[in-house]
């Protein structure tokens, strides 16, 4: 749990890092965004490191670590892209999501 905690914090700053500018920020200069998105990704950084080093020594997989962190984004980016920057979400979307759900699935049925 605290690795999907530490992940889902992690990838909540990445994507304000990766996305912010582009809502209030394109007038910005871009030296500037990108002096700030890497202030922003060093916390992304403090917090998915540890994550990870948590779920490996809890006996998860790299791999299982990587596709749960991607289903996070995948989830984190779809509310950001809805409630920050006002885009819907469409049935491609649904599908985008239940593929990495699969993803997920495969790499962790059966451990």
């Amino acid at each position: 749990m605290q690795t999907l905690l530490l992940l889902s914090a992690s990838n909540i700053f990445m994507t304000i890092a990766w996305y912010w500018h582009l809502k209030g920020g394109m007038n910005k200069p871009l030296f500037y965004v990108i002096l700030i998105s890497w202030a922003i990704a060093f916390v992304e950084y403090c917090l998915a490191v540890p994550a990870n080093r948590i779920g490996f020594a809890s006996g998860w997989s790299a791999g299982q670590l990587k596709v749960a962190q991607e289903a996070i984004a995948l989830i984190v980016f779809g509310v950001f892209a809805v409630a920050v920057l006002g885009e819907p979400l469409s049935w491609r979307h649904l599908g985008a999501f239940i593929c990495i759900m699969a993803a997920v699935a495969f790499l962790f049925v059966g451990k």
